[in-house]
């Protein structure tokens, strides 16, 4: 019987490929990707995990709600994005549970539960990137690029390239359908993605008591040809979409935000007062469950890649 999805290839037991989530279908995907395995989640409008439940509010659900803390989520509702997959049908199916499968609009799984790796390819250039730079393995198409999956886990990181997110740990992915392609092996080319964002410091970066880490103001930038109001303008609107997101997409949105304003101060004689400015992008990010270092490293990347390009 041919494989359904993602599925390690030591587990012994196989789905038909037939099943993908649609409309009310999203319920009775679930339950036979966790028969096989598979931890999963449903997903609200916008495509994102439910938002923390009231337990958890009063709680914290052992260092939560901004997922910096690893580890199953123990509420009994749908909780804490990656950590409330589960394969357990009695929990899919619970009265808990039961609220949340009426308003999803797509099922999620959690990479890392289940052995794998995803690499998030978020545009057909890094598309093109990953089949220059990665061994071959399953791929599975998604509507702005694709879905790399690989056999084993590493930590999760965001913004490794552009348009590239490694989604494994402490991380969830969209169920989008079996894909094609035999899995590889966790090849040594990803896990380098991850260790080189560990060892890389942001540019201009400093410690939280800094006073490049204050609010931005033109004190902070005394080279910047731009006026205060159009900076915070921009600033805000970019905030704005960064705070619409959450966990691996809100990373995503702040290394686009950090990109964008790094070009917009690029012929600027400078100083321009970018670390303060993106330590409002990180803060927004770790706002809505980003993990602040890769909330950090995502704003870093989105700065160096502006110079990049420029060079």
């Amino acid at each position: 019987m041919p494989e359904v999805g993602p599925i390690p290839r030591s587990r012994p037991r196989l789905l038909a490929d037939g099943i993908h989530a649609t409309g009310g279908d999203h319920l009775r995907t679930a339950l036979a990707l966790a028969e096989s395995g598979i931890p999963v989640l449903p997903l609200r409008e916008g495509k994102l995990p439910f938002g923390n439940c009231r337990s958890c509010a009063r709680c914290a659900c052992g260092g939560r709600p901004n997922m910096k803390t690893p580890g199953p989520c123990q509420c009994p509702a749908v909780c804490h994005g990656w950590a409330a997959a589960t394969t357990d049908s009695t929990v899919i199916t619970s009265p808990a549970w039961t609220p949340t499968w009426r308003q999803a609009v797509a099922v999620a799984y959690h990479p890392g539960g289940a052995g794998l790796t995803v690499v998030d390819l978020d545009s057909p250039e890094a598309v093109v990137w990953a089949r220059e730079s990665l061994p071959p393995t399953r791929v599975v198409p998604t509507a702005r690029g694709e879905h790399w999956v690989y056999l084993g886990v590493m930590p999760s990181a965001n913004g490794v390239q552009p348009g590239v997110d490694i989604k494994s740990l402490m991380a969830y992915a969209r169920w989008l359908g079996p894909g094609t392609g035999t899995m590889a092996d966790l090849p040594p080319a990803v896990r380098a993605l991850a260790e080189r964002e560990e060892t890389t410091p942001a540019p201009g970066s400093a410690n939280r008591s800094s006073p490049e880490r204050a609010a931005w103001d033109l004190t902070v930038a005394t080279g910047c040809r731009h006026t205060e109001t159009y900076v915070r303008a921009g600033l805000e609107k970019g905030l704005a979409l960064v705070r619409a997101r959450t966990e691996s997409g809100a990373a995503s949105q702040a290394f686009g935000v950090a990109s964008f304003l790094a070009a917009q101060h690029r012929r600027c004689p400078g100083p321009c007062g970018l670390a303060a400015l993106g330590q409002r992008i990180v803060d927004a990010a770790v706002s809505v469950g980003v993990p602040e270092p890769y909330a950090q490293r995502a704003v870093a990347r989105g700065f160096g890649a502006e110079r990049r390009g420029a060079a």
